[in-house]
């Protein structure tokens, strides 16, 4: 039983949990039980991170299950209670082994499946991906890389100006896999026909893509004026400028704005070198750029920043935040039925924030997350 918050979304100030799940809701003098007191803190639901590589010194790439779960735990303190495991471009047959490592991580529950960032994406726009590892969307290629993910792989970011882009969109979307658009240097003209084959999301909107002009919208333009893409918008106010975030989220609106990390493995750890897929990072500050050319190399943001970000930088508000750190990403997971939500019959999943929008604990499946914060507990 939680009790004395501010439950986002609801008129509650007390929340019960059974079997994992949200089992009651109200107001006033809660049932007998044990008791967590909150003390007026603000409970929003468990973050989903739809784009994620890694964290805590562990990377998603590799294939130790230490360093995964590793991963895993570092942006589970920081509240993200459901997240996609992201894998940057890499030959096959590699991408084929740290698949069935994922797909072990995705069997015991840690993730929620698999997202392939690459390798059917733009040599000019490929950023921090490795540039020897790009190849078109060949239909066979793409097969065997479902294949390997045995039903876990839920998004695939391509470059739909590929030959054979368009025919892959239909291939993923036919799956029952999430098409986004990433990585491209197309034209409006090559983009929409791959929203009309099915694409419904814009990968990371305005990094690694063709600017926006007043005279050629390109891929910024047709995905952000296009009711039928949800935006992704990475929210550490170094990759997307502030007022820049405010734009997209308010054009888009909670029906298609959805906050990521983008991160990588120096996320909850020191600065120094790292590595991300088979190229040298550098983080300094926070902030981590490729060691060859100072191009940014994913980041190392975790959900709750980005939330605070979107309130406090962009200045949008504590429910726009709600909607796309958890009820928009699971809608588009296909996941609302189960978690995204303070509401009865769905998962225990919540984050205890302070008044400065920072975790104090965190609720997954109905267990408090070790080394969060501490609350008061009583009976």
């Amino acid at each position: 039983m939680i009790t004395g918050g501010r439950l986002a979304g609801q008129s509650g100030d007390w929340l019960a949990v059974s079997g994992g799940l949200i089992s009651e809701i109200g107001t006033g003098d809660p049932p007998d039980g044990q008791r967590v007191d909150v003390a007026g803190a603000l409970i929003v639901p468990g973050f989903i991170d739809t784009h994620c590589h890694g964290g805590g010194g562990g990377s998603f790439s590799g294939t130790d299950p230490e360093d995964l779960a590793r991963a895993v735990a570092a942006h589970r303190r920081h509240g993200t209670t459901t997240m996609l495991a992201s894998l940057v471009s890499d030959p096959v047959h590699t991408l084929v082994e740290q698949m069935a490592a994922l797909t072990e991580l995705a069997q015991d529950g840690l993730i929620a499946g698999i997202h392939l960032e690459g390798p059917f994406i733009s040599k000019a726009r490929c950023g921090a991906h490795d540039p020897a590892a790009l190849r078109e969307p060949e239909t066979a290629v793409v097969d065997k890389l479902l294949s390997a993910g045995h039903g876990h792989v839920r998004m695939v970011t391509l470059a739909p100006e590929l030959h054979g882009g368009v025919e892959a969109v239909r291939q993923l979307v036919e799956s029952g896999v999430i098409a986004a658009i990433g990585h491209t240097d197309g034209v409006e003209e090559q983009i929409l026909p791959a929203v009309d084959a099915g694409a419904s999301v814009a990968t990371h909107l305005f990094n690694g893509m063709r600017p926006l002009h007043h005279r050629e919208p390109g891929p910024i333009g047709a995905l952000l004026d296009d009711e039928r893409i949800t935006v992704e918008l990475i929210c550490d106010l170094v990759h997307v400028h502030p007022t820049v975030l405010r734009l997209a989220a308010r054009h888009a609106g909670t029906g298609r704005t959805v906050l990521i990390t983008d991160a990588m493995s120096a996320t909850d750890a020191a600065d120094g070198s790292y590595r991300l897929g088979k190229l040298d990072v550098d983080v300094t500050d926070g902030v981590a750029t490729l060691a060859g050319n100072g191009s940014l190399a994913g980041s190392t943001l975790t959900m709750d920043a980005a939330f605070r970000n979107l309130v406090h930088g962009a200045k949008l508000s504590v429910a726009d935040a709600v909607h796309a750190t958890a009820t928009r990403p699971a809608q588009l997971l296909g996941i609302d039925d189960r978690t995204g939500a303070l509401r009865p019959g769905l998962a225990a999943d919540l984050v205890v924030l302070d008044d400065d929008l920072r975790p104090v604990r965190v609720l997954r499946h109905g267990e408090w997350v070790e080394g969060v914060g501490r609350l008061r507990s009583t009976s």
